[in-house]
């Protein structure tokens, strides 16, 4: 069995490396401002079943593969907030954060294209995040970094120091629950170590 990954994200990609998994990276192709009025919790499960759907159909996925499909969006009172579109957006977005705290949203989608069977679910952590004096936004913003990202920061790059604390998993922030993950393959019917092997 192996493990597809239906994301161009370099950060879930390391994720997953440095858990002991070598996935095969698909990019799904899914235009994530397709979907809109969910809830956030909800909108992130959506992009991620849509991702993996997208590519778990596709001739050039590897036979007896587990297709995971991941995306992460922000709440911040209640409304989603996804990579920000233009260095403007991004330093309104900021200027709105700072000294508050988020939800970190990341929906998991996984598909075993052997039996067809789906398991999905969402992980939310809790961020904190620093108050950041605006040349401190404005130096952040115009290394590009939070334009690439949803919530316009990270916690394993630039943005870490921006981030007070964290309450919940660290690897969601990052991009995918890791724990999650392994309960999503066990639902499934397949064990998490036995991914280890593949690659």
């Amino acid at each position: 069995m192996v493990l597809v990954l239906a994301s161009a994200s370099p950060a879930r990609l390391a994720t997953l490396r440095s858990a002991g998994v070598e996935p095969v990276v698909i990019v799904s192709g899914v235009d994530e401002d397709q979907v809109d009025g969910l809830p956030p919790a909800e909108l992130a499960l959506q992009l991620a079943e849509l991702k993996c759907d997208a590519v778990a159909a596709r001739e050039d996925v590897p036979d007896a593969a587990l297709v995971l499909g991941c995306d992460s969006v922000l709440e911040l009172d209640g409304e989603a907030f996804g990579k920000p579109h233009d260095p403007d957006e991004a330093v309104r977005r900021w200027q709105g954060m700072r000294g508050r705290s988020g939800v970190l949203h990341t929906g998991h989608a996984l598909r075993d294209t052997t039996s067809g069977r789906s398991a999905a679910a969402t992980a939310s952590t809790t961020v904190h995040f620093a108050h950041l004096d605006d040349d401190e936004i404005a130096a952040y913003v115009a290394t590009g970094e939070p334009l690439q990202v949803a919530g316009a920061f990270t916690v394993d790059g630039l943005g870490g120091a921006f981030v007070t604390g964290i309450e919940g998993d660290h690897h969601n922030v990052v991009g995918v629950s890791l724990p999650l993950v392994r309960e999503l393959v066990a639902e499934l019917g397949h064990s998490w170590t036995s991914l280890w092997q593949a690659g």
